[in-house]
């Protein structure tokens, strides 16, 4: 199988190819089931995860993400930028090759959380460095100018607790680029802000990716703002049995 589709003007290299990819888990009798029976993300996508609340966004980030274990999986192929191979993910799973994965995750992979998720008693401008530090990566003043883009320079040496809640999130995205990764996941990452400061660091956020030509991929239940800033659209709809007992989300888009 190819990696790579035609299109009418450059060939569309593909970060991810997901085929019958299956998640299952239970909680309290319940049983959830996230099916993706095909979902392709190119280089430089920028793509939302829609959906209600529970409806299994945050399980396709985190198996995205490299964090979680599909429970089943026809294909489940990644390519970073730079890769000359696909990488066959199930089979890393398969393999329990934890210590490769957690290397795939750290080198090219950014995470924002929901909440930020920032170390307290880390300032900002640690915060900012971790994951480069992490990668052993020198200081070229990548990281100040990135602090200037986000408008929280002047707030390089102060810790967590000091800032607002927008300026927080502004750093966890700062944190999550900072090391210039192929992929930017992002959870809902303006949930906790006003519709006005939640539009105006989205629309930030956006543009810092074009810019450094990363794929983004973020979980909102915003469609019509995700949709202004040219996301495209990935759908999670859920259906529960007639006896209650399982929920199943099917991924389409």
């Amino acid at each position: 199988m190819s990696f790579t589709t035609s299109s009418a003007q450059l060939p569309r290299v593909l970060i991810y190819h997901l085929r019958e990819v299956i998640k299952t888990r239970e909680a309290q009798g319940a049983n959830f089931r996230l099916t993706v029976p095909s979902l392709q993300i190119g280089l430089g996508e920028k793509i939302a995860l829609i959906g209600e609340s529970g409806c299994g966004k945050s399980t396709l980030l985190d198996l995205l993400a490299l964090l979680s274990r599909p429970s089943e999986a026809g294909a489940f192929r990644f390519r970073p930028e730079g890769t000359l191979d696909a990488l066959d993910i199930a089979h890393y799973w398969r393999k329990k090759q934890l210590d490769e994965l957690g290397d795939l995750r750290k080198q090219q992979i950014g995470y924002v959380m929901q909440t930020g998720g920032l170390l307290p008693y880390l300032t900002v401008r640690q915060n900012l460095t971790l994951s480069r530090r992490l990668l052993n990566m020198y200081d070229d003043q990548k990281v100040d100018e990135l602090a200037r883009n986000l408008g929280i320079h002047r707030h390089l040496d102060k810790l967590p607790s000091q800032l607002s809640t927008g300026e927080r999130q502004r750093v966890a995205i700062g944190r999550a680029l900072a090391h210039h990764p192929a992929i930017v996941i992002a959870d809902e990452p303006t949930a906790s802000l006003d519709p006005i400061a939640a539009k105006k660091i989205m629309a930030l956020f956006i543009e810092l990716v074009e810019a450094m030509n990363i794929t983004v991929i973020v979980a909102s239940h915003a469609w019509m703002h995700v949709r202004e800033l040219g996301l495209r659209r990935i759908s999670l709809h859920t259906r529960v049995s007639e006896n209650g007992h399982l929920a199943e989300t099917v991924v389409r888009g």
